[in-house]
């Protein structure tokens, strides 16, 4: 089952790092990074830009209203992702809890959804 492991980290905490600690949990993400697509189960992982670029898309009323900045405020910001397929949910909860980033953010996992067997009749 595809399952996605949101990373959630606090930016500002990322910006208060030394560059050898910054440079160490990237080599860290890195290396992690080979392990899960050494055992088979990496479908995609993508780091994201600065939570500052993101831009916010509703189309509510028929007319797209686009703003600047995330959908919330919260203390940690969506920094990037990974993309397993896992055997079950522990699986996938033991592919998280080994991510690097979990030791200073959290990781929110979640199974993916097939439309295709949900569509209503």
């Amino acid at each position: 089952m595809k399952y996605l492991c949101a990373i959630y980290i606090n930016e500002q905490k990322l910006n208060t790092m030394s560059a050898d600690e910054y440079n160490d949990v990237v080599q860290a993400c890195f290396n992690y990074e080979e392990d899960v697509k050494k055992e088979g189960k990496l479908l995609a992982a993508e780091a994201l830009e600065p939570v500052h670029t993101a831009t916010t898309v509703r189309n509510h009323t028929g007319k797209p209203s686009v703003t600047d900045g995330p959908f919330a405020e919260t203390k940690e910001q969506l920094a990037g992702f990974f993309m397993v397929d896992a055997d079950n949910l522990d699986d996938a909860i033991r592919i998280a809890s080994g991510m690097p980033q979990a030791r200073i953010g959290s990781i929110e996992v979640r199974p993916i959804k097939n439309l295709y067997e949900h569509i209503r009749t």
